[in-house]
C-alpha cells in the first residue's frame, strides 16, 4: 500500500502581481526573498536578530536561539519587552498617536474610533482595575467577549501588567469555557452582559456563570456593559467594569517581561476529547506576528486593514491585536454575523471604510458565493488591493470567485496556511513577487524550512504527496502545552523518531517550482484500493459543479476497497430525490479526477456540521458515514440539529 498521498487535482492557472502592485510591494523580487530566505535558515541568529531588533526591547537580548533542549525552544534570551508597549506605547512616542488604531462597528450599526493615544489610555485604565481586583503577573485570566473593542483592551491589559491571557471563543458553551478556566487554573474572568448575533442579544454573561457554579478558584468576574440585557449578580465576584475604571487611572507602565515568559494560553482541539492549552511566550511570538503580517499583507501606512476572524482564535490574536498593532495599521473590527442584517453586510462595510486589505476565510467565500454575486456587485470594491484566505485549504472555483467578484481581477490573494501552534502565518504567497494559483499556499516564509515526508521521514520529489513537516524551529513556535510536557512531544515531535521534526497533521505536496499545495488533515486522507486520496481535492472537483454550494468528504470503512467515499453535498437550489442529480455529480467527480475519486454515496444536505468558527466537523462525518453511535464531544457545534437531520436524510 502507498504511503504517498495520490496527487489527483491539477491546476495550471496563474495570476502573476501586477507591474503596478509589485512596484510599490515591500518584498518585489523574487531574488530579494530568495536571499532572505536562504538566510533565515542558514544564519537564524544573525537573520532573526536583526528583525528583532526593529521592535522597541527594554532590555536587549544577548542570545537569539537556544535549541539544546529541543523541542523546547528559547528565542532572545536576555531580552525583556512588552507585548503592549510594542502595540501602543512605541507608535505613540513615534509621533503616531493620533493615527486610528481600530474603527470598530457593531451590528446593530453603533460605532467607536479608537485612536493609538486614545487605546493606551483606555488598555492603561482596563490594567489598572484588574490590578486593583489582585490580578497580578503570571495569573492567568480568561477572557469570554463578544468583538467589541473591550476584547481588544482586555488582551492588551493582561499583557500590559504580565497576566497570562486565555481567550475563549464566545460561542464556547458553558462546560468547555469551565474546562478551560479549570486547566488554566484560571483566577479571574472577562465578559460581557451579552454580544449581538444576527440580530440576538447571545446572554454571555449567564454562560460564564454557569460555568463558575464549578469553577471555585476564580475571585473575579468583570462584566463590560453591552446590550443592557438583565444579568445576575453576585456581589462579592461580579464587577462592572465601568465602574470600576471610574476608580483608577489611565498612568499604568508596561511590565518589563522576560522573552520567553507566558503571554498567552490558547486551547485548540485534541483527539483525545481534552482540548490542549497551547502555550505562546513573548518575545519570538512577537517578533513573529509582526515580521508576518509586514510582508505577507503587504502592510503600508495608508492601508485600512480588516480580518473578519474572532479574536477567540489564533488568527484573531496574530492578525488582529499583535501583528497587524506592531506594525501600527488602522483596522476595522465589526461585532456581527456576515448576514445580520442583510447578506451584503460585509462589502458595505468594505466599501463605507475604505478598506484595502481584507483577510477571510475559505468557509465565509462558500457562503457568500451561495448568497449570490448581486450582494457583492452592489458595492464599490475598489480600494481594495490585497486579499487573504485562512482556516483551511480553499478550493479553486471558491478561489477564483474571490478574485474576480470581490477582487476585481486585480487583487493578489494570499492563501495562508499554519495552525493555532505555529503561531504566524508559515506558508504563503509574498504579493508583490508570487504568481498565485488557485488553491495553492505557495511559499514557506522566512525561517521555515517546510519538507513533504514520507512514514520514514524520506524526503519526497516533486508532486509526491505527503507528509507536512517544519525541520526547523521558529521564534514564533509553540512553547509546550500548558501542564502536559509529554503530551506536547508525543503530539507534535515524535512522528519520526531520531529525528527532532515538527509534524504538522497536514497532508501536502510541492510542486516542480517548489510551491507547496495543502491536501487537508492527514486524518481526512481517503484509502481506496491502495490509493491515498485528499478529501479536500475531491471536494473541490464537487464544488466545480455549477450546481454545488459545498461539500464535505469523508470516508467509511468497506471491505472490498478497505474505505469508501462518502460526499455531503448542499445543492444549489435545495435539496432533490431526483437520482440523476447524484450520478451528474458522481460522473462530474470522475470527469474531474478519475474513476478512483466517485463517490460510493452522496447524501444531499441543506447544512453540514460547523464549528462556530466556520469548519466542517468531518469527524462527526465520518460517524455517520460509518453508523457509528456519536459519542463525541459536541460543545464546538454551531447547529447541533444538522445531525439529526443527516442521519435520516440519505441520497
Amino acid at each position: 500500500m502507498s504511503e504517498q498521498i495520490d496527487n489527483v487535482l491539477h491546476e495550471n492557472r496563474a495570476f502573476p502581481p501586477s507591474k503596478d502592485f509589485q512596484s510599490q510591494a515591500r518584498l518585489n523580487s523574487f531574488e530579494q526573498y530568495q536571499r532572505m530566505y536562504a538566510e533565515s535558515l542558514q544564519d537564524p541568529e544573525a537573520f532573526w536578530g536583526r528583525v528583532a531588533q526593529e521592535l522597541p526591547w527594554i532590555r536587549p537580548f544577548d542570545q537569539v536561539l537556544d535549541w539544546s533542549d529541543a523541542p523546547f525552544a528559547s528565542w532572545f534570551q536576555g531580552g525583556q519587552l512588552n507585548a503592549s508597549a510594542i502595540c501602543l506605547d512605541q507608535h505613540v512616542a513615534n509621533g503616531r498617536g493620533d493615527k486610528l488604531a481600530i474603527r470598530w462597528e457593531g451590528e446593530p450599526g453603533d460605532r467607536r474610533d479608537f485612536t493609538y493615544r486614545e487605546l493606551l489610555e483606555e488598555v492603561g485604565r482596563f490594567a489598572n482595575v484588574l490590578k486593583a481586583r489582585g490580578v497580578q503577573r503570571g495569573d492567568r485570566v480568561a477572557i469570554y467577549m463578544p468583538m467589541i473593542p473591550e476584547l481588544t483592551m482586555a488582551v492588551l491589559a493582561c499583557a500590559r501588567i504580565g497576566a497570562v491571557h486565555s481567550v475563549v471563543f464566545g460561542g464556547f458553551s458553558a462546560q468547555a469555557l469551565a474546562d478551560r478556566i479549570h486547566d488554566g487554573d484560571c483566577c479571574a474572568v472577562i465578559t460581557s452582559d451579552g454580544g449581538w448575533r444576527r440580530g440576538k442579544v447571545l446572554p454571555l454573561k449567564q454562560e460564564v456563570d454557569t460555568a463558575l457554579a464549578t469553577c471555585k478558584g476564580v475571585h473575579t468576574q468583570l462584566v463590560i456593559r453591552r446590550c443592557g440585557n438583565e444579568v445576575a449578580w453576585d456581589e462579592k465576584r461580579d464587577v462592572w467594569y465601568h465602574e470600576a475604571a471610574e476608580q483608577v487611572g489611565s498612568d499604568c507602565p508596561p511590565e518589563a517581561m522576560e522573552s520567553e515568559d507566558l503571554l498567552f494560553l490558547l486551547y485548540t482541539s485534541g483527539s483525545t476529547g481534552k482540548p490542549k492549552g497551547i502555550m505562546h511566550s513573548t518575545g519570538g511570538y512577537m517578533v513573529g506576528a509582526y515580521l508576518s503580517a509586514r510582508y505577507i499583507f503587504d502592510l503600508r501606512e495608508d492601508d485600512v486593514y480588516w480580518c473578519t476572524a474572532d479574536v477567540g482564535w489564533i488568527t484573531g490574536h496574530s492578525y488582529i491585536v499583535y501583528g497587524p498593532m506592531a506594525n501600527g495599521v488602522t483596522q476595522v473590527m465589526y461585532e456581527g454575523a456576515p448576514n445580520a442584517p442583510a447578506e451584503n453586510r460585509f462589502w458595505d462595510i468594505c466599501e463605507r471604510h475604505g478598506v484595502t486589505v481584507f483577510y477571510t476565510a475559505p468557509t465565509a467565500i462558500r457562503a457568500f458565493m451561495k448568497w449570490g454575486d448581486q450582494h457583492v456587485k452592489r458595492h464599490d470594491l475598489s480600494k481594495l488591493r490585497l486579499l487573504g484566505s485562512v482556516g483551511e485549504p480553499i478550493n479553486p472555483e471558491a478561489w477564483m470567485w474571490y478574485r474576480k467578484l470581490v477582487g476585481g481581477d486585480r487583487c493578489p490573494i494570499v492563501d495562508t496556511w499554519w495552525q493555532t501552534e505555529t503561531g504566524g502565518i508559515m506558508i504563503s504567497p509574498l504579493p508583490g513577487i508570487t504568481a498565485t494559483h488557485p488553491g495553492c499556499a505557495s511559499l514557506p516564509f522566512f525561517g521555515v524550512d517546510a519538507a513533504i515526508l514520507d512514514l520514514q521521514g524520506n524526503e519526497l520529489g516533486p508532486d509526491q504527496g505527503g507528509l507536512l513537516a517544519l525541520q526547523k524551529p521558529w521564534p514564533s513556535m509553540l512553547r509546550g502545552i500548558w501542564g502536559d510536557a509529554k503530551r506536547y512531544r508525543d503530539t507534535y515531535w515524535s512522528k519520526w523518531p531520531g529525528k527532532m521534526v515538527y509534524f504538522a497533521g497536514d497532508g501536502a505536496r510541492r510542486d516542480p517550482d517548489g510551491l507547496f499545495w495543502i491536501l487537508g488533515r492527514v486524518d481526512d486522507v481517503i484509502n481506496v484500493s491502495g490509493h491515498r486520496l485528499s478529501t479536500m481535492e475531491v471536494e473541490s472537483a464537487l464544488v466545480s459543479h455549477p450546481g454545488v454550494v459545498e461539500a464535505a468528504v469523508v470516508g467509511r470503512p468497506d471491505e472490498l476497497t478497505g474505505e469508501a467515499i462518502v460526499a455531503f453535498v448542499i445543492p444549489q437550489g435545495g435539496v432533490t430525490d431526483d437520482p440523476l442529480v447524484i450520478q451528474a455529480l458522481s460522473d462530474h467527480v470522475v470527469h474531474e479526477i478519475g474513476k478512483l475519486a466517485r463517490p460510493a454515496e452522496i447524501r444531499l444536505t441543506e447544512a453540514l456540521p460547523k464549528t462556530r468558527s466556520g469548519k466542517i466537523m468531518r469527524r462527526l462525518l465520518r460517524d455517520i458515514a460509518s453508523g457509528r453511535e456519536q459519542v463525541q464531544d459536541l460543545s464546538t457545534i454551531e447547529n447541533p440539529a444538522v445531525l439529526d437531520q443527516l442521519r435520516g436524510k440519505k441520497a
